[in-house]
């Protein structure tokens, strides 16, 4: 049997700073997820914490009544309560919307480098420690390219196999170090063959740069 989920209510929400109460019956979970944005977690009760990670690892913290603690975003856990009573606490979030507009900004302006076929311009968007993971490849991942150079070997080799090729329709979201960007390929490869098809790129960001694209197509078949 699964555990039961924690209970989060949103006690502030003024465009700059989210504040949400979340409150754990014994052994209720938040769920998996990944923090957006950079947060302080004020506890309401004292309590124990079973925080399981990436890796299959996992830890407990104790909570103290009121001593706060902050974290940075990026975070990935589960939390869930490990004591035998009820917890709560409160967690706040702080919400940089300048840089989500400089990352949506820079979304744009990669979409469109796509277009251009600019090569240059593309990596101009991606930060210098950068990843690529193609939408096919021998791997669950496609193909992976690790660091400026590998990535921008991919990007030409990419113009190279599609020398007609569009994204259109391209539609951008953005969540504190995450990305999303929507977009219609139209091509055609080496041999003549004409493609459209839907796709999307998922983004990791470092600062105002692209630190990892991760790329998924729709394949077409009768």
């Amino acid at each position: 049997m699964g555990r039961k989920p924690a209970t989060p209510m949103v006690r502030l929400d003024d465009g700059r700073v989210v504040a949400t109460e979340w409150q754990f019956t014994s052994g209720a979970e938040t769920g998996w997820h990944i923090h957006g944005h950079d947060y302080v977690i004020v506890p309401l009760t004292d309590g124990t914490l079973l925080l399981e990670e990436p890796g299959d690892v996992t830890r407990e913290a104790s909570l103290k009544q009121h001593v706060p603690y902050a974290r940075r975003a990026g975070v990935e856990h589960n939390v869930v309560n490990a004591g035998n009573g009820d917890l709560s606490f409160l967690e706040v979030e702080i919400i940089d919307r300048k840089l989500d507009g400089d990352r949506l900004a820079t979304l744009s302006r990669f979409l469109a480098a796509w277009n251009a076929r600019n090569v240059d311009a593309l990596m101009d968007c991606m930060a210098e420690d950068c990843v690529f993971q193609s939408s096919s490849g021998p791997d669950a991942d496609g193909r992976r390219h690790e660091g400026a150079a590998a990535v921008r070997a991919a990007y030409e080799a990419l113009f190279d196999t599609f020398p007609e090729a569009s994204w259109s329709d391209g539609r951008h979201m953005v969540s504190g170090d995450r990305g999303v960007s929507e977009w219609r390929f139209i091509g055609r490869d080496r041999a003549g063959k004409a493609i459209e098809v839907d796709g999307c790129d998922l983004f990791d960001f470092e600062g105002s740069r692209i630190r990892a694209k991760n790329s998924f197509r729709k394949v077409r078949s009768a």
